[in-house]
């Protein structure tokens, strides 16, 4: 395996009869940020679903080195107004803690006051974070993020994005982050693979242009491009900003 702490090789998917996932291919260093974008219905989040367990592949290898464990925050976790459960609580059903409730507190950036709160009573910006609390309680090697934005405003967006980029460098662990927001892969990630059933690209973030987003998200999407501050892969070999796609309409 190398460096990678994960293959994927020649992954298939195919469920109730379609195929979801076709020959999927891809390795994941230590320490490494991997964005996984497309439109929906292409099998970005089966992807992730299929590197847990929890989808059965069809054909094809996912092979990780030895000791490696994954932590997983779903696309959607939806909390019923009337459960009485306390964050202590939830964060306790986790097994095999590597860190105390104190310290994945301080973590990710949650007051001990939260503690003895109601999951219930929380906004969806907060609910990620007490999420991806859970995710890290266990030290896991690889954190995989299902589109970890969709239902909370864009201040708790950059917060949770910021955030994640913080733990991933305090950290030391590699990330699968699946996104529809560009600027989120420009400024985060190290790789991007381009998946819409097939995957249609897989590189940096840099390497990607408007003809392969054209084909990955159809002729109907549109682009501007606007320059980066700091951040990961936007500079050339003469240390020129490069420009990146940072908005898609996909109507999907």
């Amino acid at each position: 395996m190398g460096n990678n702490l994960l293959e994927v090789k020649d992954l298939s998917v195919v469920l109730d009869g379609k195929h979801i996932i076709q020959n999927i291919s891809f390795g994941l260093r230590s320490q490494e940020v991997l964005a996984v974008i497309g439109p929906n219905g292409a099998g970005k989040s089966a992807l992730l679903k299929t590197i847990t367990g929890i989808v059965k592949k069809t054909s094809g290898e996912v092979v990780f080195a030895p000791g490696v464990k994954i932590g997983y925050l779903p696309q959607r976790f939806h909390v019923d107004f009337y459960l009485p459960m306390t964050v202590k609580e939830f964060l306790r059903l986790k097994p095999d803690h590597k860190y105390s409730l104190g310290e994945v507190l301080k973590l990710v950036d949650i007051p001990e006051i939260w503690l003895n709160q109601n999951l219930a009573t929380f906004s969806s910006g907060q609910l990620q974070k007490i999420l991806l609390a859970w995710a890290i309680i266990d030290q896991p090697d690889i954190l995989l993020f299902d589109e970890p934005t969709e239902n909370v405003d864009i201040v708790s967006q950059e917060s949770i994005y910021d955030l994640l980029h913080e733990l991933q460098d305090a950290l030391g662990i590699s990330v699968i982050i699946v996104s529809h927001d560009l600027n989120v892969v420009y400024k985060y990630a190290n790789a991007v693979l381009c998946l819409n059933e097939k995957m249609l690209c897989y590189g940096e973030p840099s390497s990607l242009t408007n003809e392969t987003l054209s084909a990955l998200y159809g002729d109907h999407a549109f682009f501007h491009h606007h320059h980066f501050g700091e951040h990961r892969n936007t500079n050339n070999e003469n240390g020129e900003t490069l420009g990146s796609p940072s908005s898609i309409n996909s109507n999907d």
